[in-house]
């Protein structure tokens, strides 16, 4: 399944409602993902620029979407930041796969009478 990593920073509001009512949102967002089939693999608070990461699973692309938007879409965030994540032996098979890629780069500033280099 789909990894990905979620960043998040809550508006002064959100911050304000948690401080007066502490509620553990990891059960919340735990639940709304396995209702997509997906799953949190964890959530931790931070003191960064974003207040908070979760890392979570999702079967497909547009089911992760779909859950981050309803998270989202009520405005408790003032950003967000999603990478999809790769595991190692994915990384290694995706170095295996562009080793044996061609890309052509830009021509060079020197050489603009060839546009394509083989």
């Amino acid at each position: 399944m789909p990894t990905y990593m979620t960043q998040f920073a809550y508006t002064p509001e959100a911050w304000s409602a948690l401080v007066k009512r502490p509620e553990d949102r990891s059960r919340v967002l735990g639940q709304l993902l396995e209702s997509v089939g997906g799953k949190l693999i964890c959530f931790y608070y931070a003191f960064s620029d974003y207040d908070g990461v979760f890392i979570f699973e999702a079967p497909d692309e547009t089911s992760a979407a779909g859950a981050l938007l309803a998270v989202f879409g009520p405005g408790h965030n003032k950003a967000i930041k999603t990478t999809q994540l790769l595991t190692v032996p994915q990384a290694l098979e995706a170095m295996k796969r562009a080793g044996g890629m061609r890309y052509r780069p830009p021509a060079s500033q020197e050489d603009n009478s060839r546009p394509y280099h083989d």
